[in-house]
């Protein structure tokens, strides 16, 4: 089943590269994904997968399905890009190993017994695609949900912490900044003191715990009292309680500004809430023995937790359903994601060669972990648990 796999996506090669450079040539924002998910789409409908988009009420998410097994493998395509800078996250890679694991998997869906299930996942960056789709019951059915993220080197147990998406609006009172300000309550310097604060938090923040942001707007004119100004804020941490713990000191601070200069504030939430990934132990093993095989060479495991990723949408996945989002390594020459120097790498041989290997270690993972008896009831069990949660939820 190994072989078939493996000549299944060998004989994709082309076409799974041309689909990474594709995606990359026109990076598209979150929820406006529209080119990229056609893109992705195309070879799976192209090799009889059955296409459903729209699911979840998000028009650039996508389901395509192959297979009648009772034992459904999903796996998560990425596809949106960064303001500005691109794929510098390396979208384009994720959705073309996607692709590439499929087509490995399809080959062998009878013999495996299951159905393979590609999902096209938009606005991981900023939006929560995923926390969407896993809330609306988009992977209610899924046994174990696989996916692929490019990064420096290669990371098996990849970490990730928690994140709060934040917007903070002061308001205040416009002035004459020279004949009147007396008559003015100024919003910037409402988000200047909140921003003191902040950094004076720093010092005392619980390890893993971070915060960092910038100015949205601050003003319109120096002759005008600014009436209105806005902060951008994420902030992190390694799970969720101590992320509850930092929103609360944090929204301290921004209220702080707001008190010392007469304004009053909001604080919105942007996207539903990152939790931080809980990979399955048994996905993790399986992975790690398969991305050897290739010929790659992860990081030791005693290292991998000092290597948080951020924070990923996909952490809300692996906290209901056994998934793993390990890092697979490219020559970015020193740089690292969110750097327009890890963009222009995200296309080069590397690359291309991180397309191919990431689909193949994909699929025999989950051929595997599919054709061992006892793994296979405990995922099928896992399905069947969640599925009768759902139930009680909606009673």
């Amino acid at each position: 089943m190994f072989a078939a796999a493996d000549a299944a996506i060998a004989a994709a090669r082309d076409r799974l590269v041309g689909l990474s450079h594709d995606i990359h040539a026109e990076p598209e924002l979150a929820f406006q994904e529209f080119r990229s998910a056609a893109k992705t789409l195309e070879p799976l409908a192209e090799h009889g997968f059955d296409i459903e988009t729209g699911v979840g009420d998000l028009p650039t998410a996508f389901t395509a399905s192959y297979g009648s097994g009772d034992l459904v493998v999903g796996v998560f395509a990425e596809y949106d890009a960064l303001p500005e800078i691109g794929h510098a996250c390396g979208h384009n890679i994720i959705a073309a190993s996607a692709v590439g694991a499929a087509l490995g998997l399809a080959a062998v869906a009878d013999t495996c017994g299951i159905t393979v299930k590609v999902f096209g996942t938009p606005a991981e960056e900023s939006g929560g695609g995923k926390v969407l789709m896993l809330e609306r019951g988009v992977f209610d059915d899924l046994a174990m949900a696989l996916m692929v993220h490019p990064g420096p080197e290669d990371i098996v147990d990849a970490r990730s912490l928690a994140l709060a998406d934040l917007e903070v609006v002061f308001h205040g009172r416009e002035s004459h900044a020279s004949a009147a300000p007396e008559f003015g309550r100024n919003a910037g310097d409402a988000a200047t003191i909140a921003q003191v604060a902040l950094g004076l938090l720093r010092q005392h923040l619980l390890p893993g715990q971070q915060l960092h942001g910038i100015v949205g707007s601050g003003g319109v004119a120096p002759n005008i009292v600014p009436g209105h100004a806005e902060l951008l804020y994420y902030l992190r941490a390694v799970d969720s309680a101590t992320l509850d713990d930092l929103m609360r000191r944090a929204s301290a601070c921004f209220e702080a500004g707001a008190l010392a200069t007469g304004c009053t504030h909001d604080i919105r939430q942007l996207a539903p809430t990152y939790t931080e990934l809980t990979p399955d132990a048994a996905l993790l093993c399986c992975y790690r023995e398969q991305i050897i095989g290739v010929g790659r060479v992860p990081i030791a495991p005693e290292l991998e937790a000092a290597r948080p990723l951020g924070s990923t949408d996909m952490g809300n996945v692996t906290n209901l359903i056994p998934g793993i989002h390990p890092v697979i390594g490219i020559d970015a020459g020193g740089a690292v994601t969110h750097q327009p120097d890890f963009a222009a790498a995200a296309v080069n041989a590397s690359a291309d060669r991180a397309v191919l290997d990431g689909a193949t270690a994909l699929a025999r993972t989950a051929i595997q972990l599919s054709c061992d008896e006892f793994h296979r009831d405990r995922l099928s069990e896992r399905v069947s648990q969640r599925q009768f949660q759902r139930q009680e939820d909606i009673r």
